[in-house]
């Protein structure tokens, strides 16, 4: 007669089963505990970064067209008009931003054959606009602002502002940085002193005296940064202006603050 050689078979209990399921169960919370750690901490960085270079970005440009404002070639044969201001500063007319800024300066076209048709004046112009970036989660535009930069060109014979379709140097409303907060320019004169109201066509006095232009940059993040929603109070100075705004979210905002030099305007010109 054979024997029954099943008792000798061993196996696993149904608590040793159980047991192995929940030690299962914590090392698979455990992995995603850390995952979601290092995705959030991965996203924050990478929120921090895309605001870092958008801010580096915009301030180089902005750096780099203040500092022209007001050059002229020798011999600029252009008639002077009120909208040539080299610097321009138009404030918010809300607690919002942003204020817009127009830089003028000169520059001269060695490809053109007639010698005084050479010269040439440029319009820069910063300003903001709301955004037209979709939420995903409200399908309404994000809370925010865009910043647009438009280069002109001086039409002598209309004497306006021309874009200019045939000119490869010019172009109009070029997004240049989303999820804008805020932008300011304060005209500062070589005292130090704030000229308040900023220099216009209307009210010129002053435009020569502009050495320095202080500008105030502030953007936020794209997503939701920290981990609960809270009132916080984003602010910018600008011109006898204090812009307040509370926020109930849980965003990120990083501000940039700067002088820039106005080095070609002057009283001379």
């Amino acid at each position: 007669m054979q024997k029954n050689n099943y008792n000798k078979i061993s196996g696993l209990t149904l608590v040793e089963i159980l047991i192995a399921i929940v030690i299962s169960a914590i090392m698979m919370v455990a992995m995603y505990t850390s995952y979601n750690l290092v995705n959030n901490s991965y996203g924050q960085v990478t929120d921090r970064a895309k605001i870092s270079q958008a801010g580096r970005d915009v301030v180089g440009m902005i750096i780099k067209d203040i500092r022209i404002a007001g050059f002229r070639y020798f011999g600029d044969t252009i008639a002077a008009a009120d909208d040539h201001l080299p610097i321009h500063i138009i404030p918010s007319n809300s607690d919002r931003c942003c204020d817009q800024i127009n830089i003028v300066y000169g520059d001269y076209d060695l490809s053109i054959a007639n010698p005084s048709d050479r010269f040439i004046r440029y319009q820069i112009t910063y300003q903001g606009q709301p955004s037209t970036t979709i939420d995903n989660l409200t399908g309404n535009p994000i809370d925010s602002f865009s910043i647009f930069k438009s280069k002109l060109r001086w039409n002598d014979a209309n004497e306006n502002w021309d874009p200019g379709v045939d000119h490869e140097e010019t172009y109009e409303n070029q997004l240049i940085a989303d999820y804008v907060e805020d932008m300011i320019f304060i005209p500062v004169d070589g005292d130090g002193r704030i000229i308040d109201p900023p220099p216009s066509p209307a009210n010129d006095a002053d435009i020569f005296n502009i050495k320095v232009v202080n500008v105030l940059l502030t953007f936020r993040s794209e997503q939701d940064f920290y981990k609960t929603s809270r009132t916080r109070l984003v602010w910018s100075i600008g011109n006898n202006l204090q812009r307040h705004i509370a926020r109930d979210d849980r965003l990120l905002r990083d501000s940039i603050v700067l002088s820039v030099n106005a080095r070609n305007v002057s009283i001379d010109q």
